[in-house]
């Protein structure tokens, strides 16, 4: 390594533990804040970045159509079935709660997919509607930005300003006052959170990173303090996962202030969006007529070259003469899960994973890779999935293989430079800013190419994606 590319390490990794976004401390309880750093940011070119922007509008376009499908299922006008897989498991007052017409076209404010780059293209194996990482990627953002690298999204102002927009918008006014809620369940990103945060306020935006027992509630609204004022909140940033409101102090409050328009909230309480299922509703031939007319043309052929096959492991018991729509094994339709089970480890090339409300359900948790576990492990797993249907709902998917490229990172023990044979996944942040998605940034993830789940871990490579020129 040159002395110019130690330097570039050591600025790196100097300036994101300043901001409590990185530790090089493997040994710690977790590797959210502990990877491999580069000295360059991934490259993509000029059409796949054009390509990456356009998909922020079909991925809005589907929520919407999602938003639809639903609301039209539980009113009788689509199979009801439809509202009953994404109604699963979660309580009745939160089913209603989402179903009030005051929240009717409320969609996410923040869109985030998971993009697998293969040989063919991409793949988006999952659409994240209560991210984290955007404020990491706005500093890497930050830090890889340097002559012959366009940073791709600061272009189009990057994260703190399309986050700090988009929050305005669903205030509905100008100026208004953001508190951003982090939850005991998300505290591994509360620092980047806080470094938005600062971010913002060094731009004049009145914004609080708070914890939900911070909040004050009084009758008029949600208020926090600064200092021994007390500021009342126009907006709130919702980071913490539905499935643990039994979990978050004052939950009940903060539905009673949305519900009564005193503080608006993003992403909605909703949490039929944010439902893995809702690729298989999209894959069902029964509702193919519905999403081509409410998608559109374009952005239906565009979803369904991208979207994994995907299906609910719902263990009720299938007719005779039935079979679960599209599902191949051993070049026979499957008309029973259990014919999934003696699958070789070649032919059990999917992904089972928990659809949402779990805690299982994020930050790759709960996902098991066919082929990447024994014979017993797969059988095991297909049954307890199953076995938790309804009460919590997985999904089987197709797994589509990232392609090879090579990585590099610094090896601090050596003062090296290392080269990775690595698989990516691109995690783009689009934000929704009155009905339009603008690209704010991508973050690469470049694991091991032997692993088959692709996530932030201490043995991979996160950079900012940009082009040449």
């Amino acid at each position: 390594m040159t002395a110019t590319e130690e330097g570039i390490y050591s600025e790196i990794a100097t300036s994101l533990s300043g901001a409590g976004l990185y530790s090089a401390d493997t040994d710690g309880d977790s590797e959210e804040n502990t990877w491999r750093i580069s000295t360059e940011p991934y490259f993509l070119s000029a059409q796949e970045v054009e390509f990456i922007d356009r998909l922020g509008q079909h991925l809005l376009k589907f929520y919407s159509a999602l938003n639809q499908c639903y609301l039209d299922s539980s009113k009788g006008k689509l199979p009801g079935w439809v509202a009953q897989y994404l109604d699963a498991g979660k309580p009745q007052e939160l089913i209603d709660y989402g179903r009030m017409k005051r929240f009717k076209n409320a969609l996410p404010g923040i869109i985030r997919p998971d993009l697998i780059v293969t040989e063919e293209g991409f793949s988006v194996t999952e659409l994240d509607s209560v991210p984290g990482g955007f404020g990491l990627t706005a500093r890497l953002m930050s830090l890889y930005q340097k002559e012959g690298n366009k940073i791709v999204g600061h272009e189009n102002g990057g994260i703190p300003e399309l986050f700090h927009q988009m929050t305005q918008a669903v205030a509905g006014k100008p100026e208004s006052v953001l508190g951003i809620i982090v939850s005991d369940e998300a505290k591994d990103y509360l620092s980047e959170m806080v470094y938005l945060a600062d971010l913002l306020r060094q731009k004049g935006v009145s914004v609080y990173t708070v914890h939900p027992r911070d909040v004050i509630f009084r009758e008029n609204g949600l208020f926090v303090l600064d200092g021994d004022s007390e500021v009342r909140l126009d907006v709130v940033y919702r980071f913490y996962e539905l499935f643990d409101l039994k979990n978050i102090p004052k939950s009940e409050l903060f539905l009673y202030s949305n519900k009564k328009g005193q503080v608006q909230t993003t992403p909605p309480f909703k949490p039929f969006l944010e439902e893995k299922l809702s690729f298989a509703l999209f894959h069902h031939p029964a509702l193919a007529s519905f999403w081509e007319k409410a998608l559109g043309l374009e952005t239906f052929a565009v979803l369904s070259h991208l979207i994994p096959k995907t299906w609910v492991l719902d263990n009720r018991e299938i007719p005779p003469y039935g079979v679960i729509p599209g599902l191949i094994a051993d070049q026979t339709p499957v008309s029973d899960w259990r014919e999934l089970f003696p699958l070789s480890q070649k032919q059990r090339e999917y992904a089972i994973k928990p659809s949402g409300f779990s805690p299982l359900s994020w930050g790759s948790r709960g996902v098991v890779i066919g082929h990447d576990v024994s014979s017993a492990e797969w059988q095991e797993t297909l049954e307890n999935s199953l076995a938790q249907f309804p009460h919590q709902p997985s999904i089987l998917q197709e797994f589509h293989k990232g392609k090879t490229v090579i990585g590099s990172y610094y090896r601090p023990e050596t003062g090296t430079t290392v080269e990775m044979k690595s698989r990516v996944r691109l995690t783009p942040y689009y934000f929704v800013v009155k009905g339009t998605p603008r690209l704010g940034g991508i973050l690469a993830t470049l694991c091991p190419h032997d692993k088959k789940k692709i996530h932030g871990m201490a043995d991979a490579i996160m950079v900012p994606c940009a082009t040449r020129g």
